[in-house]
């Protein structure tokens, strides 16, 4: 199923939310707005706001306090989006020249400050002290997922519960900021906005266990950058676990890590990943997750964003890119 199917109970809101970015670069200062209109324009699927919008229809749905929550959601995924550029040293991303290759880190991560600031005021907007507290604890989880994959970089002494923990705080603290200020904001009862939070959480996880398989079976056309990017970063993701499982001796991922030779290895590692049953492992386990996410949503009011989310769950485990 296509996004644009999934997203029809919302879609007029999220092209109000793509005009809302576009009123973001709209500063005093063109060499600001130049940035910023770099870096918003390439924003990618809007699975976030579409998580908000959707999970605010159950109830009270009022645009005046969801629109802006939606787009400082899609502000904040994008500033990180930024800073993880600038610390990679990554030149490309969605087949565009990263904005720190074109302008350099210091630009890169002043200018992620500028939209962690400009996320933090759309939320303010709302007025509503949930949604505020939940959009700083959010930052700061992501701000230690971040942190926590710089120190265990090149470290092959990771596990299982360490990746799954890294990777809520890196993703799925995002999805959930997106499905529980939804819910939040539409005055929803608790126990369906634990119904969300479980939902964003659970698909999140999902979401970036696919992204780290594509990091392996993916094309560089498909994915915007060099396959075998989270190999190349150091970064111990969970079809590599399993590569080292299943190898333990004389493994690519372990030359790699030790100052092999990266490009020969990163090759060998695709090769014997793609070539074994890693690949429907991940993704059994990322299915796993996201029947998870929709476990409880029928206990949610039926309505087309009930829905919505159960399709979502099952193009996140079908997507190429």
């Amino acid at each position: 199923m296509q996004l644009s199917t999934i997203y029809a109970p919302i879609q007029e809101d999220l092209v109000k939310v793509e005009n809302e970015l576009e009123s973001v670069s709209k500063v005093g200062f063109s060499w600001l707005a130049e940035l910023l209109n770099y870096s918003l324009s390439n924003s990618g699927k809007g699975i976030r706001p579409a998580l908000t919008l959707l999970s605010g229809k159950f109830y009270h749905y009022n645009l005046d306090t969801i629109l802006p929550m939606a787009t400082a959601v899609e502000v904040l995924h994008i500033a990180t989006l930024v800073h993880d550029d600038a610390i990679d040293k990554s030149s490309v991303r969605r087949g565009k020249p990263t904005l720190y290759k074109l302008w350099g880190e210091d630009k890169a991560v002043l200018l992620g400050d500028y939209l962690f600031a400009k996320a933090g005021e759309l939320t303010a907007t709302t007025q509503n002290l949930r949604a505020i507290k939940l959009f700083a604890q959010t930052l700061r989880t992501i701000s230690t997922g971040e942190l926590a994959q710089t120190f265990t970089a090149f470290n092959l002494e990771q596990t299982y519960e360490q990746y799954i923990q890294r990777i809520s705080h890196k993703t799925a603290a995002l999805f959930v900021l997106a499905t529980e200020s939804g819910g939040a904001l539409s005055e929803a009862p608790e126990q369906s906005i634990k119904i969300l939070n479980e939902y964003g959480y659970n698909l999140g996880i999902a979401f970036q266990i696919v992204d780290d398989i594509l990091d392996f079976v993916g094309t560089e056309k498909e994915l915007g950058k060099p396959v075998g990017s989270d190999l190349i970063q150091g970064t111990l993701t969970l079809p590599a676990m399993l590569l080292l499982e299943r190898f333990p001796k004389d493994n690519p991922v372990r030359e790699i890590f030790q100052n092999g030779d990266k490009d020969k290895n990163i090759k060998l590692a695709i090769e014997l990943v793609r070539n074994s049953s890693i690949v429907e492992d991940c993704y059994r386990i990322a299915s796993d997750y996201c029947a998870k996410a929709c476990r409880n949503l029928n206990l949610l009011p039926d309505n087309a964003s009930r829905q919505a989310l159960k399709d979502l769950a099952d193009y996140v485990v079908s997507r190429k890119r």
